[in-house]
């Protein structure tokens, strides 16, 4: 579950990010609209992309024994701006995002977003690992900063000098339940 939510919530951070690009470089007008539209783009990414790109590539795979490999990356390149403007227009749709207007802004608006798209997703790839990382120790940290529901006496966390006095047995068992169990078998 931790990893879902750290993952989530740094998409969805860096998504805002984009979008907030999105708005000041293109016709389409996000504002405070980037919260929401983050939002709505993140379950976009995580849930439908996956689904929308496999169907494509699906299609794409019919011709692919025709391509040249020049070929087979331009078809990759559209399959990806494809698979972007798809997302994008989920994104208007379902937000109040808009792409501005006129006849150029409306075009623009559709196919400048998707080009940025594209652009944060392989700059969000190279540095996903690192951007999980501090999230997780952030979302660590947060939690820590709750009440423990243990008991005052012992420690949450075990002290490494208290774990390695105890002998390390790979069963699951607590010594007071093998110790239980040593006295049913004695019985």
């Amino acid at each position: 579950m931790k990893k879902w939510i750290v993952r989530f919530v740094s998409l969805l951070v860096f998504n805002v990010l984009v979008l907030l690009l999105i708005g000041f470089l293109t016709p389409a007008r996000v504002g405070w609209a980037a919260l929401w539209a983050g939002f709505v783009l993140t379950v976009l990414v995580i849930w439908i992309k996956p689904l929308v790109t496999r169907w494509f590539r699906s299609i794409a795979a019919r011709s692919a024994g025709n391509r040249t490999r020049a070929g087979e990356k331009l078809v990759e390149l559209v399959l990806a701006l494809a698979v972007a403007l798809v997302i994008w227009i989920g994104t208007v749709v379902l937000t109040s995002v808009s792409v501005g207007g006129g006849l150029f802004g409306g075009f623009w608006g559709y196919v400048l977003p998707p080009v940025i798209l594209l652009i944060g997703w392989a700059v969000y790839d190279v540095i996903d690992d690192r951007v999980e990382a501090r999230a997780g120790a952030l979302y660590d940290r947060a939690a820590r900063g709750r009440p423990a529901a243990t008991d005052a006496s012992s420690p949450a966390i075990p002290r490494r000098e208290a774990s390695a006095s105890r002998p390390v047995s790979h069963d699951g068992l607590t010594d007071e339940q093998r110790r239980m169990l040593d006295e049913l078998g004695k019985g």
